[in-house]
């Protein structure tokens, strides 16, 4: 067997990043461990994340520490700290992918600077104009990838165009969905609905329906991402940011609600432990650390970014997503992607040179 045939499968995981860091991040790496097989570079200061290692059973477990003092806050600028800070935990999980030594990248920390930091790190792919993060939402039926979630706020209708074949890409090799369905958010579902972005953005993806065989089904609403429309929603940056923060908080405000009122009397309760088995079920979808993280689709390496207030559930699940992205070669897939897709423009636009 070859050197790098039994080398071992890991992860890089940012030990220091997020709200809970270190005592739920290591305990995610313990736990992708532990039910995935995952090994897990734990990254960060040695003393405190072995002190964390030391309170779980981590025996056969594959966990080597790598370590260094600096870190990124999450008060830190991002662009600044990725300059001046080059030992910090989360480049140097970056670097371990870049260098060979690790399928993926995870965070929890400053999601700003995990962005900014890929980026130096990793580097874009050919032919990508702008990367992009990914956020899965739950629906009524299986789950919906809208992008972009806030890495770009200002875009062409080229980026749109983009994020629409890393995003059906992405759900095919991620969620095995056969040729995902693509929505164009807007404010309505008429071709001429929109500002002068979406409308524009509207033809490119018509037209690389026909190019590409992407199944773009035309525009849709906000309304329609819970009720399972669409597989995949595209919209810049901000508009995707807006989404995320309305729909964290309506789920929090919900459960909360719900929470309340099964304890507000003897009756709820006794109605909620019957209710309880599809409560869970209902809770569990409505839950983002199923999903572990968001990925950061057009960069040259799989680098997952999670929730800052990630807790081991969401960690364990992101070195999952972090490994799969890698392993069924999403940034290979899009690179080529992307290749065809600008072959098949030129060729679109040939005709018209000739006339």
């Amino acid at each position: 067997m070859s050197a790098a045939a039994s080398a071992p499968v890991r992860v890089a995981l940012d030990a220091m990043g997020g709200d809970k860091a270190p005592g739920e991040i290591v305990l995610g790496a313990v736990q992708a461990a532990r039910e995935y097989g995952i090994g897990v570079y734990l990254v960060g200061r040695e003393e405190v994340i072995r002190a964390e290692l030391a309170k779980h059973d981590t025996t056969g477990l594959d966990l080597p520490i790598v370590h260094t003092d600096e870190v990124i806050e999450m008060d830190d600028h991002p662009a600044t700290a990725v300059r001046r800070k080059k030992n910090a935990s989360m480049l140097l999980a970056l670097q371990l992918v870049r260098d060979g030594k690790a399928l993926g990248a995870v965070s929890a920390g400053n999601s700003g600077a995990m962005m900014a930091a890929s980026l130096f790190t990793l580097k874009r792919l050919p032919g990508v104009d702008r990367p992009a993060l990914g956020g899965i939402f739950p629906t009524k039926d299986n789950p919906c990838l809208v992008i972009d979630m806030g890495a770009n706020t200002d875009c062409k209708p080229e980026y749109l165009q983009q994020f629409a074949l890393m995003g059906s890409i992405y759900m095919e090799r991620i969620f095995n969905v056969r040729s995902p369905r693509i929505g164009l958010l807007a404010n309505g579902e008429e071709e001429s609905k929109g500002d002068q972005l979406v409308i524009e953005t509207h033809q490119l993806l018509k037209r690389s329906a026909s190019m590409m065989g992407l199944n773009f089904i035309g525009n849709v609403e906000g309304r329609d991402i819970p009720a399972g429309a669409v597989d995949i929603v595209v919209c810049d940056g901000f508009v995707g940011n807006v989404v995320l923060k309305l729909s964290e908080g309506l789920a929090e405000t919900l459960l909360g609600l719900i929470r309340a009122q099964m304890t507000s009397s003897l009756i709820n309760k006794l109605a909620a432990a019957i209710l309880l088995p599809g409560l869970r079920k209902v809770f569990k979808r409505l839950d983002y650390a199923e999903y572990g993280g968001v990925p950061l689709l057009g960069i040259n390496g799989s680098a997952i970014i999670s929730h800052g207030r990630s807790n081991a559930k969401a960690i364990k699940n992101a070195l999952r997503v972090a490994r799969q992205t890698a392993e069924t070669g999403v940034a290979q897939a899009i690179a080529e992607g992307l290749t065809r897709l600008e072959e098949a423009s030129k060729a679109e636009e040939q005709p018209q040179a000739e006339v």
